[in-house]
């Protein structure tokens, strides 16, 4: 005898007895599987796709219309619990099965659209990065250059539009960044030229206060000197005489003695005479090592302070180029918790300038 085909529809408390038996379900399960594999999924067009999760909630639906009954039997059945309560549950993990590979199709195609706009999402979100806190003007011209550079075409799709404007808007961000950091670094290189000039002028005075003192001092010496020389010359002239005197009164052959000590005298003067300016030429020179020496001492010293400028202006930009490397990493993280990157920034620079109590950046 042949067993009465009974729709979804049917399904009632007085026939519930006759269906709700093992096996009794699988005409259900197998007539939704007929009309759900009679469909050719065509994921290429919205109504295709709106049609696969037609099938899929009409399979949900079906599923329903049979459990319902079936629980409400069930709860008046009392000589059949686990038989029913069996065949349900291999009916109800049958029916979310073929639910699921039914939509299998429109999931799949879902999670590739949801990565592809995610993809575009982030490339948008790459040319909206204009963080130059801290960049040196060659960074920003760098990151001005890379952005300028970066092509956008069809490959963008639908985001194409957005993608142009905001590389656009970052460019202009960028370009004003670069402007005023330019103008920064060049007043702050003003400054230290300003600075190495006055330093400059005040050391070459130094320098020429040093050289008038050593040469104000050597002419004294040597006009001291001179001085000496001439008083000694005149008593020696005058010793000369008296002796000249005494010996015109003593023997006439202490002439050709007297005469050859003057000629003596005469070549003691010119030594004398050559040997103060020896000692003028000795003095003026010394004035000079010691200018010298003054000036080298100087250019020494400035080169050295320099270089000390350069060594810290290097690990300045070296500190600020880290901290906005730790920076932006902890602003990354952020966003990775669906925060935005305006909000990102803001709450680490805050943690960074220690606003938020028991909150800190390790650099």
């Amino acid at each position: 005898m042949n067993q009465q085909v009974i729709s979804v529809e049917d399904i009632s408390a007085d026939n519930a007895p006759a269906i709700y038996i093992k096996g009794g379900l699988s005409q259900f399960l197998e007539a939704v599987k007929v009309e759900v594999g009679a469909h050719v999924p065509d994921l290429s067009t919205r109504k295709g796709r709106e049609h696969i999760a037609s099938l899929a909630a009409k399979v949900s639906k079906s599923k329903s219309a049979v459990e319902k009954p079936g629980r409400e039997y069930l709860k008046r059945l009392k000589e059949q619990p686990k038989v029913v309560e069996a065949e349900l549950k291999e009916f109800v993990d049958a029916m979310d099965k073929l639910r699921d590979e039914t939509r299998q199709p429109l999931t799949e195609w879902q999670a590739a659209e949801d990565a592809r706009v995610d993809r575009h999402n982030d490339g948008i979100a790459q040319l909206k990065n204009t963080d130059t806190e801290g960049k040196s003007a060659a960074l920003i011209g760098a990151m001005t250059q890379d952005l300028d550079a970066m092509q956008i075409g069809e490959d963008w799709e639908e985001f194409e539009e957005e993608a142009h404007r905001a590389k656009a808007s970052s460019l202009n961000i960028l370009r004003e960044a670069l402007a005023k950091q330019e103008k920064a670094e060049a007043e702050q290189a003003e400054l230290i030229r300003l600075r190495q000039e006055s330093e400059a002028r005040a050391q070459k005075d130094r320098e020429e206060q040093i050289a008038r003192e050593a040469a104000d001092k050597a002419r004294i010496e040597a006009e001291q000197k001179a001085q000496r020389e001439r008083e000694a010359e005149e008593r020696r002239v005058r010793d000369e005489q008296a002796a000249a005197e005494r010996r015109e009164n003593d023997l006439k052959l202490q002439t050709a003695e007297s005469e050859r000590r003057a000629a003596q005298a005469e070549r003691d003067k010119i030594e004398a005479q050559h040997n103060a300016e020896r000692e003028r030429d000795a003095a003026k020179k010394r004035a000079e090592d010691a200018a010298e020496k003054a000036r080298l001492d100087e250019v020494a010293r400035q080169n050295a302070a320099a270089d000390e400028i350069l060594r810290q202006t290097k690990a300045r930009e070296a500190d600020l180029a880290h901290k906005a490397k730790v920076m932006g990493a902890a602003k990354d993280a952020l966003i990775g918790m669906n925060i935005t990157e305006e909000l990102a920034r803001a709450i680490v620079l805050k943690i960074a300038r220690r606003e938020i109590p028991n909150v800190t950046i390790n650099f």
